[in-house]
């Protein structure tokens, strides 16, 4: 079995235990998660089966959208609801729907954001929140994270709901944290639901009781996504006969090698295919060599 899954994590369980019980369900070892999300966190959770293991950094890279709620008047130690509260004050009549929205509205694009301490980030071979768990804290330079987009659903003070689209690498506790600073409250964030991540949205997630119940029915193959359907937007090309062999080993291929003639951007990345069909991986077009150099191979 080999491809993505995209499931829909629930509250409570940990991106890993999601991977433990699937090998479970799905009887095979080799499963990866794509980018970790917090136990208390909810939502898409794309899963990579068998060879689609090789997927996951590609995956994680990937851009993603939010659903949040945080509370002002409250900083804690997590910077979410589960921490232990450091700060707390009462909010004021001066922060209003309009003070809200222009502290808010101004985090996007990119902003230079410290990893929380309650982190699985690692410092000289330790994750954060082990060195967070023993009360120490440690110096962590600001990085810079994107805020693609962000909308705010609702205000009730002290509660405001928004989403965010955001890049790689983006704490939304954090961000709120942030918000909360600069607004003069302090604040924690309460509610996490990851909507989307790359191509997966809510729509396209699946329970770890549906991924059961899909096995038992024998329905599970038509709720993963194959390899190299995760590249449709790639050109596809595929290996002459004569010239399968190179593709096997992971060789560099030239335009002649291949059945499909035409242009190539420079560092295009195309899909291909042996002789008999079978996705051997990605690959590059180098403009200046007139080759095409592995990427990622999936065949071998």
């Amino acid at each position: 079995m080999d491809g993505v899954i995209c499931i829909y994590k629930e509250k409570g369980y940990t991106s890993h235990d999601v991977v433990a019980k699937l090998r479970g369900i799905l009887k095979t070892k080799k499963i990866g998660h794509t980018g970790t999300l917090d136990p208390d966190a909810t939502g898409v959770l794309p899963v990579c089966i068998g060879k689609a293991t090789k997927l996951c950094d590609m995956l994680t890279d990937r851009e993603k959208a939010y659903r949040t709620e945080m509370v002002l008047g409250k900083v804690t130690d997590t910077q979410d609801i589960s921490g232990k509260i450091l700060e707390e004050s009462v909010v004021g009549d001066n922060i209003t729907d309009e003070v809200l929205k222009a502290v808010i509205y101004g985090f996007k694009g990119e902003y230079m954001q410290v990893p929380p301490m309650y982190s699985a980030l690692k410092v000289n071979g330790r994750k954060l929140y082990e060195l967070a768990r023993e009360g120490i804290e440690v110096e962590r330079k600001a990085r810079p994270v994107q805020i693609l987009g962000i909308d705010i659903q609702e205000i009730e003070i002290p509660y405001i709901t928004m989403t965010v689209e955001c890049s790689k690498g983006t704490y939304i506790r954090t961000l709120c944290h942030d918000i909360g600073k600069q607004l003069g409250t302090g604040a924690c964030m309460t509610q996490l639901e990851r909507i989307r991540s790359g191509r997966f949205e809510l729509k396209d997630s699946v329970t770890l009781g549906q991924v059961e119940e899909f096995v038992k029915a024998g329905t599970i193959d038509s709720h993963i996504i194959s390899v190299d359907d995760m590249f449709s937007d790639y050109q596809k090309c595929v290996v002459s006969e004569k010239y399968n062999k190179l593709v096997h080993n992971g060789n560099a291929l030239s335009k002649l090698h291949l059945n499909k003639k035409g242009q190539f951007e420079d560092g295009e990345n195309v899909r291909i295919y042996d002789e008999k069909g079978m996705f051997a991986g990605i690959y590059a077009f180098n403009s200046s060599e007139g080759m095409f150099t592995p990427v990622k191979m999936f065949f071998i």
